[in-house]
């Protein structure tokens, strides 16, 4: 298999799924495993994702599933940035993985919110990938811990 090497890819280049962008990181984690992409659509739906490169995978030339856990964390606690515009910390992180995410592949995931109690929140979870009709990687639920407000506008506050 071709060597992808994720870090030079840009958004809109080769395994990019038109819409994404790359998803801006102060530093530290997302930084080392990314880059990671992020697209808003007009019906208020959105999605982060991620090409898996050589550097994502196992033994395999699968992604690694300590990458795909990783990934449903960012990919689950968005919906908390996204829909209520705050801060959030990871409490618990439940994870189904369903089937494996190939070199190559460009990994898809969001959440939504189930409940809510004080300032925890409870959500729902799926991780895809597009290269074969949507086929579904990992499902989860998560709960976070909301802190205080974002900096800004959402980015669905405009849709």
């Amino acid at each position: 298999m071709p060597k992808i090497d994720n870090a030079a890819t840009p958004a809109g280049g080769q395994g990019i799924p038109d819409g994404f962008s790359i998803a801006t990181w102060r530093g530290g984690f997302g930084t080392q495993v990314g880059p990671i992409y992020q697209r808003f659509n007009a019906d208020g739906t959105w999605a982060r994702g991620f090409l898996v490169s050589e550097k994502h995978t196992n033994g395999f030339e699968n992604c690694h599933g300590g990458m795909l856990m990783a990934f449903a964390d960012m990919a689950f606690g968005s919906v908390v940035t996204y829909e209520l515009h705050r801060f959030w910390l990871t409490v618990r992180l439940v994870t189904d993985f369903v089937s494996a995410a190939k070199l190559g592949d460009f990994v898809q995931g969001n959440a939504t919110i189930t409940g809510t109690q004080d300032d925890f929140i409870s959500v729902r979870g799926r991780i895809w990938t597009d290269a074969e009709a949507d086929r579904l990687i990992m499902t989860g639920t998560g709960v976070f811990k909301a802190l205080g407000p974002r900096p800004g506008v959402s980015p669905l506050a405009s849709r």
